[in-house]
């Protein structure tokens, strides 16, 4: 019998999804799998859920959920082998989307029954871990005004950014120190990424691999109104360094000091983070993870 735990975010994406016992054994057999069903209620849920699992012997664990409930459960998993399996029920599914997931329920079923296990990198900010990405200044304004929205879709999102776009000069003053070399004034945006999508099908690093061992940075500095729209523009065509004040480039570890501002306001796999350290080790484990794809 093989062993496999899903951990649900109940209110991810539509918030309609419904994970019976019955429902799911109709395509996991119950004379080949033995189900167990978890419900993440709160953030940071599904991290305490995921450990239970690995106690009580799980063979494989599901995420079910957006990008924030499968960091949660992913986060557990870094240097174990049980595998994580994926249903991204969330709104933007920037990793399973990199990882060739379907959003299609029942095919995402099939994904994790062929249980074909690889192996992904994974990013350190300090001691917490991310997939995707994590990002500094209007990325992570965007995810503080798209928490505080009322729904998880895309027209959600694009309000976020609206909204971050009309306010994001009245930001208290932040300055950071990157790689002990360059010093940059309330930086437009720092964002650091292992996978190649943002979620939405939107991407500030194209060429990012899950897989390579490096992290690919891009670094905004200060930018007035009209180059923050042309920027937005070249992220829709995927081409963001079209804006000359771009810099890009990949590195297996970054790090940022803060010399001036209150706190780190950070997104970290689209989730928001307030973190009050001053010097931040951003790094990557490679192949650290192993995923069902």
């Amino acid at each position: 019998m093989i062993a496999i735990h899903f951990i649900v975010n109940p209110i991810a994406g539509s918030g309609k999804h419904r994970f019976s016992k019955t429902f799911l054994q109709q395509y996991f057999e119950v004379d080949t799998y033995k189900i167990t069903i978890k419900t993440s209620n709160f953030k940071g849920h599904a991290i305490n859920l995921t450990k239970e699992s690995i106690l009580n012997k799980a063979a494989i664990i599901v995420a079910c959920g957006g990008d924030g409930t499968i960091n949660e459960v992913a986060s557990t998993l870094v240097g174990t082998t049980i595998p994580l399996g994926i249903v991204p029920i969330g709104s933007g599914n920037g990793l399973a989307s990199n990882l060739s997931i379907p959003k299609n329920i029942l095919q995402a079923f099939y994904t994790i029954k062929n249980n074909k296990k690889t192996s992904i990198d994974v990013g350190c900010v300090n001691d917490r871990y991310f997939f995707s990405n994590t990002g500094f200044g209007f990325t992570a304004n965007v995810i503080e005004n798209y928490e505080a929205s009322l729904k998880r879709t895309l027209l959600s999102y694009i309000k976020s950014s609206l909204k971050s776009f009309r306010e994001f000069d009245k930001r208290a003053e932040i300055s950071i120190t990157i790689n002990d070399d360059s010093e940059v004034l309330n930086p437009f945006l720092i964002f650091i990424s292992n996978s190649n999508e943002l979620g939405y099908h939107f991407s500030l690093t194209p060429k990012a691999s899950l897989k390579d061992g490096l992290l690919d940075v891009i670094i905004v500095p200060k930018i007035g109104k009209l180059k923050m729209l042309f920027f937005g523009f070249c992220v829709f065509i995927k081409k963001p360094n079209l804006l000359k004040e771009v810099k890009y480039f990949q590195e297996r570890e970054i790090k940022l000091t803060r010399k001036r501002g209150p706190i780190f306001e950070a997104q970290i796999d689209g989730e928001l983070a307030k973190i009050e350290e001053e010097l931040l080790f951003i790094s990557v484990k490679e192949r650290s993870l192993y995923v069902l794809t």
